[in-house]
C-alpha cells in the first residue's frame, strides 16, 4: 500500500489536511476576495461583529477589517511556517548528513554546533535573533531555522549511522562513486521517513514563534499576522474581546491542523503488522 493510501486511511490525517486545505484557499483567496491593504482604514472604528454585513467580523480601533486580518495574516503565518521549516529541513539534512556518514572529527565537530544551537531555547535564540538584526520577514524566518534545525540533524544523523554500513553503500564505494554523491543521492533518501513527521511539528513551532515575535512588535509592520492582531486586541480586550479571539481560534486552527497532519503521517509511516501490500 502507498504512502498516500495508508494516510487516506488516517482519521486524524485527513482532518489536518482539511483545515491545512481551508486555511491554504484562505491564503489563495485573500487577495481576491479583500484587495487592496488589509491596513487600511475601511469603515468606522470598533464595529461589533456580525453587526454590519460589509464587515462580518468587525472592525479594530483603527476601523481595519477584521476578517480581511484574518485572511491577509493566513498567508503571511503559512509563509513563514513552511518556509522556516524549509530552511531549518535543508540545513538539519545537510548537517546531519555530513556528520553522520563523515563520522569522526567531523561528526564530534558538527554535533556540538548542535548541542550550542540546542542549548539556548529556540524562542529565545529567535527573539534574540530578530532583536538584533530587525524586524522583516526574511529575518524571521532565517531565525526561526537557525533555533529548529539541530533536532533535524540529530535524527538525520542517527539514520545515516544505520545505513551508511548497509551492502548498496558498501556497493556503491566499490562503484567508485564521489562519497558526497554516496551520502546525499543513495543515503539520505532512505533516512528522510522519520524526519517528516517532525518537519510538521516544525512548521506548527514555526507558526507559534511568528505569532509570539509579531505579538512583542518584533514583525514587519506593513504585513498583517494574527500575532500583530492579538496584540491589538489586547488594549480593548474587555471592550471588544473579538479582536484577540478571531485570530486566537485562527492560530490555534492552524497549529491543530499541522499536528493533526503530523498524526495522519506518523499512521502512513509506521508498519503494521499483517497487513496487506
Amino acid at each position: 500500500m502507498s504512502f498516500l493510501a495508508r494516510y487516506a486511511r488516517s482519521g486524524p490525517g485527513l482532518a489536518g489536511a482539511a483545515l491545512l486545505a481551508v486555511l491554504a484557499l484562505s491564503a489563495l483567496m485573500a487577495p481576491l476576495l479583500f484587495p487592496g491593504d488589509p491596513l487600511r482604514i475601511a469603515g468606522p472604528a470598533m464595529s461589533a461583529p456580525f453587526a454590519d454585513p460589509a464587515f462580518p467580523f468587525g472592525t479594530d480601533r483603527l476601523g481595519r477589517d477584521v476578517l480581511a486580518g484574518l485572511f491577509h495574516g493566513a498567508r503571511a503565518s503559512l509563509a513563514v511556517g513552511l518556509a522556516a521549516a524549509l530552511a531549518a529541513l535543508a540545513i538539519g539534512l545537510t548537517v546531519g548528513t555530513l556528520a553522520g556518514f563523515a563520522g569522526g572529527v567531523v561528526d564530534e565537530a558538527l554535533m556540538r554546533v548542535a548541542d550550542a544551537f540546542q542549548i539556548v531555547p529556540g524562542f529565545l535564540l529567535a527573539l534574540a535573533f530578530v532583536s538584533t538584526l530587525g524586524a522583516s520577514m526574511p529575518t524571521v524566518v532565517l531565525a526561526i531555522a537557525l533555533a529548529a534545525w539541530a533536532e533535524p540533524a540529530r535524527l538525520v544523523r542517527a539514520e545515516v549511522l544505520r545505513i551508511r554500513e548497509s551492502d548498496y553503500v558498501a556497493s556503491a564505494r566499490v562503484l567508485g562513486m564521489h562519497p558526497l554523491e554516496i551520502a546525499f543521492r543513495e543515503i539520505l533518501p532512505n533516512a528522510l521517513p522519520p524526519v517528516m513527521a517532525f518537519a510538521a511539528i516544525i512548521v506548527a513551532g514555526a507558526i507559534l514563534t511568528e505569532a509570539a515575535l509579531s505579538f512583542l512588535g518584533l514583525s514587519d509592520p506593513n504585513i498583517v499576522t494574527w500575532g500583530t492582531m492579538i496584540a491589538e486586541g489586547r488594549n480593548v480586550l474587555r471592550a471588544a474581546p473579538f479582536l484577540s479571539v478571531f485570530p486566537g481560534l485562527a492560530l490555534m486552527i492552524a497549529v491543530l491542523g499541522v499536528y493533526l497532519a503530523s498524526e495522519g503521517i506518523n499512521d502512513a509511516l509506521r508498519p503494521r503488522d499483517g497487513g496487506g501490500r
